[in-house]
């Protein structure tokens, strides 16, 4: 089956939440199969279902066992799945239900929060050789021991939908809700927010990340991975909604691969500065002045504000390029009256590991491991950043050398020298910063790929 003619198509729990909503959904479906498209289609429990399941088992049970409790959960989406199968054969379209189980969703045996380890479509590609619309129940698969049923978290049917979107091959994976895309801000709080038309899966995971709810992070997470288009659109409107494209070069798996972090880079930069404003007077507007008598001059990269006492002043610390440090003293100094704080203090020779790749916030097992090779090998740590592609710390440049290598041994990224390259990762320390981007997996002549002499950590994945 050619990449593109396949849809996924899944339905949140507002979308399904009646009977007027399953019919809707119902015909919007095989409106895309009668313009020459084959559909897989996701559905969430409708409305608050999951919410009153919850409400049933509190009711019985102060701590409900969390095997039953996903076995009871999972049955609001076989409802809706159910309903829509009914709907969809009186619009003339032969369909078939799925549980997460039957669709070939594999996952880990974290009740409440199952990661995916595989994905085996199989019986989901017969159903569409036979002309007939496979109906997913989403948020649920099973372990592969045991065979029982696990769920994946709120919002897991957005991962479901993905997941199987890229098992399949489908072209693009659509996300029907109550709202018709992404907005630069929640409209029902800030009126003038206006929808983004397209951005990317970079920046659609820091959405997610700071608190968005139209897409679960995971979801994105996997996207990306995969090189999935998503689309977010409203199941009310006929609309465009707003396109999440991954980079063309940002699609390193070309078959289904556990739902996990993957390392893509660890590198360390040591032309960096590091100055303390000591004494700001503690409120907004004093923390808006001081950036904005920097913005003109310097590129801030890292702030962090300590509050050493009940004075109601602070100690700003922030991170710079170092060639720009004389500036930003220059300027500080010039200003410290309007500004009022106390002291200026500078570190000229400060340095910074970075750990790159997806998944960070999402996967404890890389925040545990990296601080941990960290403290092992006695790196000072200032300045901690965390994003879902990328984790840093920054440290003295003296030190960076060894913080380097202690967190590339961590995730299994040994090499034999400064510079060069194992198992797809750049290694050493850097004098300044590179372009980012996946890096494939080295190949030996025989084809093979190089291997690491030490494993990555449980969840995680190097390339």
């Amino acid at each position: 089956m050619p990449r593109g003619s396949l849809i996924v198509q899944k339905f949140g729990g507002s979308s399904v939440a009646d009977a007027a909503g399953i019919c809707r959904a119902a015909r919007r479906i095989a409106k895309t199969r009668e313009a020459g498209y084959q559909v897989v289609a996701v559905v969430s429990a409708m409305g608050d279902t999951t919410d009153q399941l919850c409400d049933l088992a509190a009711g019985v049970s102060q701590n409900p066992n969390p095997g039953a409790l996903d076995a009871l959960l999972s049955m609001g989406e076989a409802v809706s799945s159910s309903l829509l199968a009914m709907a969809l054969v009186d619009c003339g379209q032969a369909a078939r239900t799925f549980t997460g189980s039957q669709a070939g969703l594999i996952t880990d045996s974290v009740h409440g929060k199952a990661r995916i380890t595989d994905v085996r479509p199989g019986r989901i590609r017969t159903c569409l050789d036979h002309d007939t619309v496979p109906i997913v129940a989403g948020f649920q698969g099973r372990t592969q021991k045991g065979r029982r049923v696990t769920t994946l978290g709120r919002g897991g049917s957005d991962l479901t939908a993905v997941a199987l979107a890229a098992a399949l091959g489908a072209g693009i994976c659509e996300i029907y809700t109550d709202v018709d895309g992404v907005y630069t801000a929640d409209p029902r709080i800030v009126p003038t927010a206006r929808k983004i038309a397209a951005l990317s899966s970079e920046e659609m995971l820091e959405f997610s990340a700071c608190g968005s709810k139209v897409m679960h992070l995971r979801s994105v997470e996997y996207a990306r991975r995969f090189g999935l288009p998503l689309h977010v659109r409203s199941s009310f409107t006929d609309e465009m909604g707003t396109l999440i494209l991954p980079g063309l070069d940002r699609s390193p798996f070309q078959r289904p691969a556990p739902e996990q972090a993957v390392i893509t880079e660890v590198s360390g930069c040591e032309a960096l500065a590091e100055i303390t404003v000591a004494g700001l007077p503690d409120d907004p507007e004093s923390m808006s002045a001081l950036f904005r008598t920097l913005s003109q001059s310097v590129t801030i990269q890292s702030v962090v504000e300590k509050r050493p006492g009940p004075a109601r002043r602070a100690d700003v610390v922030f991170s710079l390029p170092a060639l720009q440090a004389a500036t930003a003293l220059s300027v500080l100094r010039a200003q410290q009256s309007d500004l009022d704080f106390q002291d200026l203090q500078h570190n000229g020779r400060a340095g910074k590991v970075m750990l790159s790749g997806l998944g960070m916030r999402s996967s404890p097992a890389v925040f545990s491991t990296f601080f941990s090779a960290l403290s092992k090998a006695r790196v000072d740590l200032d300045l901690i950043e965390i994003s879902e592609t990328g984790l840093s710390a920054l440290t003295g440049a003296d030190q960076l050398e060894t913080a380097v290598r202690a967190v590339r041994s961590a995730f299994g990224l040994a090499m034999d020298g400064v510079g060069k390259v194992s198992g797809g990762v750049r290694l050493a320390a850097t004098r300044g910063p590179r372009p980012g981007g996946v890096s494939r997996p080295e190949t030996s002549k025989d084809g093979r790929r190089s291997s690491s002499p030490v494993p990555a950590p449980l969840g995680v994945h190097t390339l």
